[in-house]
């Protein structure tokens, strides 16, 4: 019932920006100019960066505009499965040249143990991009981002206190081929989460390689390292091979009509000694626009 549920959602985000970019005899003259401006400034904002796709993982480092939502199945040393339906995402716009906002619905988390299922943590995501250039301009991005989250979480699927994420990104494209890194570090708000999550830090890198048109697999390297809490001095690293189909769009022949498809698929795989899940596999699908 919740995967249902959350594909209605997303079907139908996707549905309603789509008719946004598509004026009816209903729509009128402002409605109609001001999604125009709106899709005419994103496409000039994006066309100063690299066209590289969204990585399964790694939080880009250019500027998006999606509809998004993810599911993973984390399979536990004890062999039991959690899904994480959504997987804290959402929807990110392009509001301002340079600018980045995204609001992160809260994930539900579905336990195979006793433990109660529920949702997760509400997040907001602000990007400003310092610096870009397109393929014949360098193919490269420098942005930096703050990720929040809000303690919505039931039977305790989320953080007993808010916390803040600063984070930092580059990347760099040789031909067909780009890698993108990331570097944060989430900071708790309270002294209960402190004490059990500490302050860990998050370093991602991401390699692709685009194959054809539409085709991008990819392997990414998504460390953590605990500093502080119960797993303080600890270090959990997975590789995640993976592939990314798109943007597959709706109509090709428009140059300025932006809605299309994104899927992919990847596995996340344990690669050092400690880890509290292994074999994660990563679904998503996102509606560009």
């Amino acid at each position: 019932m919740t995967k249902k549920i959350a594909s209605l959602l997303i079907l139908s985000l996707a549905a309603a920006t789509a008719h946004a970019q598509t004026p009816t005899s209903s729509t009128s003259p402002a409605e109609e100019n001001f999604f125009e401006k709106w899709a005419d400034r994103t496409s000039a904002t994006q066309a100063k960066q690299p066209r590289w796709i969204v990585p399964l993982v790694t939080t880009t480092t250019g500027l998006i505009q999606i509809v998004r939502f993810d599911a993973t199945r984390q399979i536990a040393p004890a062999g039991t499965d959690t899904w994480n339906i959504d997987n804290s995402k959402g929807v990110n716009l392009v509001p301002w040249a340079n600018t980045e906002l995204a609001v992160n619905l809260p994930p539900y988390i579905e336990h195979n143990t006793k433990a109660k299922d529920g949702a997760g943590d509400l997040s907001f995501l602000g990007k400003y991009r310092f610096l870009a250039g397109n393929e014949q301009h360098g193919d490269y991005t420098l942005s930096g981002w703050v990720l929040a989250t809000v303690p919505t979480g039931s039977y305790s699927n989320g953080s007993h206190d808010a916390t803040i994420q600063p984070n930092l990104g580059g990347g760099k494209g040789f031909g067909n081929f780009d890698i993108q890194t990331t570097l944060g570090a989430t900071l708790p708000l309270g002294n209960t989460t402190y004490k059990t999550a500490g302050r860990p830090v998050l370093w991602n890198v991401a390699a692709q390689y685009q194959v054809a048109k539409y085709f991008w697999p990819e392997i990414e390297s998504n460390a953590t390292y605990f500093n502080a809490g119960t797993n303080g001095g600890k270090k959990m690293e997975f590789l995640t091979p993976g592939v990314v189909v798109g943007k597959i769009k709706l109509k090709p022949s428009d140059p300025r009509f932006r809605p299309g498809f994104v899927t992919g698929i990847g596995m996340q795989i344990a690669t050092s000694k400690f880890h509290t899940y292994n074999h994660e596999l990563v679904v998503t699908g996102r509606f560009v626009f």
